[in-house]
């Protein structure tokens, strides 16, 4: 029998869950399409979501990859670009499109938007839930796609994959590395730290806390523990019941954050690699911190986005030379779990 803490715990959590439903109830009023191609989404379809704002250099490259992954549908929120993001998503035939000039912030920094889209179209599909500048990879992505991952999860019983955020740099201050739309970003982001991360388990929501990298390195090596949160869960088998709790880091019911063994063992588990530090980190973080609209732009990472401002060189004696998924599972970053 459960402990009354436990039960009055799960009691909070079922009414906070209901409580987010509703608010993306609310908040889907704020959205206006602008090319819905929905109805063209058969049953099985594996579908990915995301919110966007002056991303046309990364969009390329993400959707590609992850139509080679399997994505058979994009859903994407447009939070009011204007260098041609919106444009040209409204051009590709596998992406419906709705804008918004709402607050980012003010609706759970987009998960609100997400949210009633995955009550709308995703419930009974595998979902992905990214950022534009975060690129999905798991063992033997290179020889099996996603249909192939989403079956063998299902066979095990599972309802989802955790994945780490992994900081990809480059050699050299970001700002002075070309890069054009559509090219492999990690021809330029081909560096990243291997062994500074530290992992807490969450009772409460029964998660990981993953923290390290390069962005602890460089920016918070004097406040390990306010660092950016790594640990996600960006690949879910949806219900219509399901909500994001805090961005994709995590999720109710909680059950679904249970991504990672407890008996000493392995589960499998991805990486997202992630492009935040492309030749536009000066300009976007400028940008960032004038509006406001962002988990960092409180009082105590001022500091971070001024460090970026000065598009410092990441790159360090100790850095690792990316070469593919077999490398991060050899350092432990991904699992192959039982997945061979």
């Amino acid at each position: 029998m459960e402990e009354p803490r436990e039960l009055w715990l799960a009691y909070r959590l079922r009414w906070k869950r209901r409580r987010l439903l509703f608010r993306a109830l609310r908040k889907r009023r704020q959205l206006r399409p602008v090319a819905t191609r929905t109805a063209t989404i058969r049953p099985g379809a594996i579908l990915a979501f995301a919110t966007v704002r002056n991303e046309a250099l990364r969009l390329p490259f993400f959707l590609d990859h992850h139509r080679r992954l399997g994505v058979d549908h994009f859903l994407i929120v447009d939070n009011d670009s204007d260098d041609g993001t919106r444009e040209w998503l409204a051009d590709q035939p596998d992406v419906s499109l709705w804008r918004t000039g709402h607050s980012y912030k003010l609706s759970r920094f987009g998960m609100d938007w997400l949210t009633w889209l995955q009550i709308r179209h995703g419930h009974g599909h595998w979902c992905l839930t990214l950022d534009a500048d975060e690129i999905l990879i798991y063992p033997h992505h290179d020889t099996r796609p996603l249909p192939a991952l989403t079956e063998w999860l299902e066979r095990e019983g599972r309802e989802s994959l955790g994945a780490l955020m992994l900081d990809m740099y480059p050699k050299g201050p970001p700002g002075a590395q070309p890069y054009a739309a559509g090219a492999d970003p990690f021809e330029t982001l081909a560096w990243f730290d291997a062994g500074n991360y530290f992992i807490e388990r969450q009772p409460k929501l029964r998660n990981l806390w993953i923290r390290g990298g390069v962005r602890a390195r460089m920016f918070f090596a004097d406040r390990p523990r306010r660092a950016p949160t790594l640990n996600k869960v960006p690949l879910v088998r949806w219900n219509r019941r399901y909500v994001y709790n805090t961005s994709t880091h995590q999720i109710l019911p909680r059950r679904l954050n249970a991504v990672y063994a407890e008996d000493g063992g392995e589960l499998l588990s991805g990486v997202l690699l992630h492009t935040k530090f492309l030749n536009t980190i000066v300009e976007k973080s400028a940008e960032e911190k004038e509006r406001g609209e962002h988990f960092e732009v409180a009082d105590n990472y001022r500091a971070y986005y001024d460090s970026l401002l000065d598009d410092p060189d990441l790159w360090c004696a100790a850095s690792t030379r990316f070469t593919g998924w077999h490398q991060l599972v050899a350092l432990g970053l991904m699992s192959r779990g039982d997945w061979v």
